[in-house]
């Protein structure tokens, strides 16, 4: 009998994004993917959502890898707070691995890690993992599908992939790779569920670079800045084109965008001559119709370059009548209402903004519905679980997956926290096996924990109530106050009497508290707190978060 083989999913299943999960041979951990999540609304002062790395902190002496299946943040964004308790190598293309270096480097924590280069065809032992990496097309180049083949089979990860037929750097899909690890059988298939209920096919990102040309070629008199994605290296390289193919400079905006521009010159993927390249603060030796500038923001991010135009707060940039703003991507979920209210801005400043809903400038790197088939019967899994997408991704493609003839029981619907054993005789699910709930990072602090979390949307809904007394320590009685100060409750001025009110209820409970002879601090605290938190409920109907000050005396 074969040994068992387990995978552990600690993010990207009922989400877009945090992707990351652990596939264990032999008692040994490789961990694939570790990526983050942009915040919600709901989720007010946080910077950026993690897997919860419990698991991996508690077993940091079993494992053995990081495989990288591309450089999108939503898949390498979480390594760096991962090296702070894992000391691992990490493995992915020369591009994946630049992008994540960035990251770790400005962390310090490059000394925990070797970054080990792999290339498209190559099969390697990492301990007792034997995985290939098979070329497949996204948005971000480079990106790999990766073949597992382990005691209980062989277990395919698609990674994020579409079939796209003319890809812009000519690398396809390898299809007939693929096909021939299907011929040697298929245990199990991860594949990407984002455009499950998506219908058709979806386009190739070739068809964005023509777009993107005629909008230069329509505006000769406008500046345009284009803002996408700085790892989206094939947008932004088919902008380049077309800036040199209507004889404009290219200026280059944002800090990752910079970056990545660089290391892709680099790497030889982005012909771009120098004297065509401009400093941001060069553009105003050249007319509007001379430049195009190619930016980061495209998700409305509040310190990003786009969102700095919109706001007239860009050192360099300032948005005009002379301007035609085109936002090539497609807002992320979650992030629909900045992207609006960025595109707001630039419309008050005067900017014509041309995006995905009125343009055809954006194509998706993912698969629609007849890829997904296509990719089922291609490789005839013995047992399908969808992955990375909201919940109704995966059922979505869980539907398409019984459709083209996987029987309804191998097919497996898991949520991050599962684990799955395969075996001789099947798949196994452990539902909430291990810790898998958000990570919270605010700044320097990466842990926030649910509490803080919920006190911050309460304070956010109802304000606060600081309430201040000073009181005799030998009787309780009341010397001064109260004082009440508030924010988010109601409005101090416009208020006044109301605040009385409060006050008075406050005196009389404390009074009432000294008749008793209640003279020790917690006591009179919560007398004040109880007592002003009834007469706001009464009065307003609120229930803000109060704060009783007590000085004794």
């Amino acid at each position: 009998m074969n040994s068992p083989v387990r995978i552990v999913f600690l993010g990207g299943l009922g989400e877009i994004g945090r992707n990351c999960f652990c596939l264990e041979v032999a008692g040994r951990i490789l961990v694939v993917d570790c990526g983050l999540m942009f915040p919600d609304a709901d989720m007010p002062g946080v910077d950026l959502v993690l897997p919860d790395f419990t698991y991996l902190r508690e077993n940091a002496d079993r494992v053995d890898g990081v495989v990288l299946t591309h450089g999108h943040e939503d898949h390498v964004g979480g390594l760096a707070y991962l090296l702070r308790d894992v000391s691992t190598p990490i493995f992915g293309s020369e591009l994946c691995l630049g992008f994540a270096r960035n990251r770790i480097d400005e962390a310090g924590l490059l000394g925990r890690t070797e970054l080990v280069t792999v290339r498209d065809g190559d099969r390697i032992d990492i301990g007792p993992f034997d995985v290939e990496f098979v070329p497949i097309a996204h948005s971000v180049p480079h990106a790999f599908a990766t073949a597992y083949r382990t005691p209980a089979g062989t277990i395919l990860h698609t990674g994020d992939f579409k079939l796209d037929l003319t890809p812009f750097d000519g690398r396809m899909t390898d299809l007939a790779r693929l096909g021939q690890i299907a011929g040697e059988g298929i245990r199990l298939l991860l594949s990407d569920s984002t455009n499950a209920e998506r219908p058709g096919f979806t386009e190739s990102e070739t068809t964005v670079g023509p777009v993107i040309l005629g909008i230069l070629r329509d505006h000769p008199d406008k500046r345009v800045i284009v803002a996408s994605f700085s790892s989206h290296l094939h947008r932004v390289a088919q902008v380049v084109q077309a800036a040199r193919a209507t004889g404009r400079k290219v200026a280059f905006v944002g800090r990752s965008m910079l970056q990545n521009v660089a290391f892709a010159r680099e790497l030889g993927m982005l012909e771009l001559p120098g004297d065509e390249v401009i400093d941001i603060d060069e553009i105003s030796r050249f007319a509007p119709g001379e430049v195009c500038i190619v930016c980061t923001g495209s998700q409305g991010e509040p310190m990003s370059a786009l969102s700095l135009m919109a706001a007239h707060e860009h050192k360099h940039v300032k948005v005009s009548s002379d301007d035609v703003v085109v936002i090539s991507a497609h807002a992320i979920p979650g992030n629909e209402t900045s992207v609006s209210r960025v595109i707001d801005s630039l419309y008050r400043a005067g900017a014509d903004v041309i995006h995905d809903k009125t343009a055809p400038v954006h194509v998706s790197g993912h698969a629609s519905q007849e890829e997904l088939k296509f990719m089922l019967s291609l490789t005839r899994p013995e047992w399908f679980i969808p992955v990375h997408g909201e919940f109704r991704h995966l059922v979505h493609h869980a539907r398409l997956a019984h459709a083209v003839g996987v029987p309804e029981e191998r097919v497996l619907l898991c949520m991050d926290g599962d684990a799955v054993t395969i075996s001789d005789g099947g798949l196994d699910v452990e539902r909430r096996a291990v810790p898998a709930g958000y990570q919270y990072v605010d700044g320097l602090l990466d842990d926030i924990s649910v509490g803080v979390l919920r006190d911050r949307r309460n304070l956010a809904e109802e304000g606060v109530v600081v309430v201040i007394v000073t009181v005799d320590a030998t009787t309780g009685e009341l010397i001064t106050g109260p004082e009440i100060v508030t924010r988010g409750w109601v409005y101090e001025a416009e208020a006044a009497d109301l605040i009385e009110e409060a006050k008075t209820a406050v005196r009389v409970s404390l009074a009432e508290a000294a008749a008793e002879g209640a003279t020790d601090f917690e006591t009179l605290r919560r007398h004040a707190r109880r007592s002003l938190g009834r007469f706001i409920n009464n009065r307003t109907r609120r229930r803000p978060a109060i704060i009783p000050v007590v000085l004794e005396v």
